[in-house]
């Protein structure tokens, strides 16, 4: 049986740059999406795991093995 992501395939390329430290504007560019998209994603992902802020997202993630640092 195939372990079903929470993410989305794009959401979980960000959250891995994010955990590498990388802005905003930096996921946007390598990603060549617009920042506002890289925030939506990031919004969208924390609706999912009922978190505030980057931060908690981030945690859960890694408590789900979703994303590792």
């Amino acid at each position: 049986m195939v372990k079903r992501s929470i993410l989305t395939k794009r959401e979980h390329e960000i959250f891995t740059l994010l955990v590498k430290n990388k802005s905003t504007k930096e996921i946007a560019d390598k990603l060549m999406i617009s920042e506002k998209t890289v925030r939506n994603h990031i919004s969208n992902a924390m609706q999912k795991l009922e978190v505030k802020g980057r931060a908690g997202a981030v945690v859960e993630l890694l408590k789900l093995g979703e994303i590792t640092l």
